[in-house]
């Protein structure tokens, strides 16, 4: 006879979630948070594109900001845009781990907005969206700026055009 304690059968665990380690194991380019370990109540998993959208979105509220993306991002971006489709994750790339997020921003400035402060506000406005929405310890946000992006007169019509159409202006 051996010394080792005997679980009774009516203690073993039939949930498949426990049974099956592949429920247990986030998919790929996702992070499962885990709010209160212990509690029994389940986990959330984010997928990685989930942080790279809320990035984006928070990114396009920052004056100076003129575009996401290099060239072929936004080219595609342009033509996503015009079937209505837009990405607000263009030009946003992200690492995720259990519990912090690393990303990468390429963008277009708008002259002449001083590029130092856009960046710095651009990262500020990252950690903000991504600790306060997703709770993930944001470690870095890298930008890199591509281009600057000087208004022409076909930007200035057309931009006033739309602010007109906001407003209710009626041009004769």
């Amino acid at each position: 006879m051996t010394n080792q304690p005997q679980t009774p059968s009516i203690f073993a665990s039939n949930s498949p979630a426990k049974n099956n380690p592949a429920k247990n194991t986030p998919p790929s380019g996702s992070t499962t948070l885990s709010g209160d370990p212990g509690n029994g109540r389940g986990s959330t998993t984010i997928a990685d594109a989930v942080v790279a959208k809320i990035a984006g979105i928070a990114t396009r509220d920052i004056p100076g900001v003129y575009a996401l993306g290099g060239g072929a991002a936004r080219a595609l971006g342009s033509l996503r845009d015009a079937i209505g489709q837009s990405d607000v994750a263009q030009g946003i790339s992200v690492e995720v781990g259990q519990t912090q997020a690393a990303v990468d921003v390429t963008l277009i400035v708008e002259y002449p907005h001083p590029l130092q402060n856009v960046a710095r506000s651009v990262r500020d406005a990252i950690y903000t969206a991504v600790e306060d929405l997703v709770g993930l310890q944001v470690t870095e946000v890298n930008i890199n700026i591509t281009d600057v992006h000087i208004p022409t007169d076909d930007d200035k019509s057309s931009y006033d055009a739309r602010q007109d159409t906001q407003r209710g202006t009626r041009v004769s």
